[in-house]
């Protein structure tokens, strides 16, 4: 049986999005709707089944400007601020559906969720609060609605973060050193999703010449750009400088496979 997969960008900007509170550069004053970034996530649909990557503080923002009134699970790659706090408004598919939502995460994710959104966690849950429930990951592949997901481990900076196979589609951000071991997981994917924040070397993240060499070692079909800051440049300026099959998602973008 084929598979089914399709990804919309949500969200492509890095931890302060794009643009920035009171930056004036050229980036975060430009009129193309390109360069304007919400904080990184996706919608990932695989036979139907929909999960999201990633809830970060513009989640309702983004399920808003999508559309999106269900989903099956969240995925989470790591604790960061900017990838978890918009987990609250769950709530609104609680209540519509009638259902809990599963949160897929290592082991040390759920630690750190479970202690920011405390008071979903109690025994006595006051009315009305997200109503979620954890499936813990490791490093083996794992089912949401019988659609299998590979977890490839990386690093950013020290911290764990976990990328994810989708059939032909892999998604990871926040990498900044993979190990052979997790690379190979990621070799014959058609489409690759990578972070590339900026211009300049960083040390947790892979600068825009860190991932093109990555990607070239990789070669899929195609790649694809995310957890952009205003440091990278405007998306014209740069997407005119990317090597083919390369290019820069942008907030809304959709790609089927």
């Amino acid at each position: 049986m084929s598979l089914s997969i399709n990804i919309e960008f949500l969200g492509t900007g890095t931890s302060q999005g794009v643009p920035v509170i009171g930056c004036g550069c050229a980036v975060c004053a430009s009129a193309d709707v390109k360069d304007i970034r919400l904080r990184s996530s996706a919608l990932v649909t695989m036979n139907g089944v929909r999960m999201v990557i990633d809830t970060g503080p513009d989640f309702r923002q983004q399920m808003l400007r999508s559309s999106v009134d269900h989903i099956d699970a969240v995925l989470y790659t790591h604790e960061h601020a900017d990838h978890i706090m918009g987990l609250d408004d769950i709530r609104a598919i609680n209540f519509k559906h009638g259902m809990d939502m599963p949160l897929y995460a290592t082991e040390h994710v759920e630690k750190a969720i479970r202690g920011v959104f405390h008071y979903a966690f109690t025994e006595k849950k006051y009315p009305g609060v997200p109503m979620v429930h954890f499936q813990q990951i490791d490093d083996r592949p794992f089912s949401v609605n019988g659609q299998v997901v590979i977890p490839i481990h990386a690093l950013h900076g020290s911290m764990a973060v976990t990328g994810f196979r989708f059939g032909d589609l892999t998604y990871l951000t926040d990498v900044k050193t993979i190990s052979n071991e997790e690379l190979e997981k990621v070799r014959g994917s058609r489409v690759v999703v990578l972070n590339a924040l900026r211009i300049k070397d960083h040390h947790s993240h892979l600068n825009l010449q860190d991932a093109l060499a990555l990607i070239e070692e990789l070669a899929p079909e195609r790649a694809y750009l995310t957890h952009i800051s205003h440091l990278l440049g405007k998306h014209g300026n740069v997407s005119a400088l990317l090597p083919k099959g390369v290019e820069l998602a942008f907030d809304g973008l959709k790609i089927e496979l």
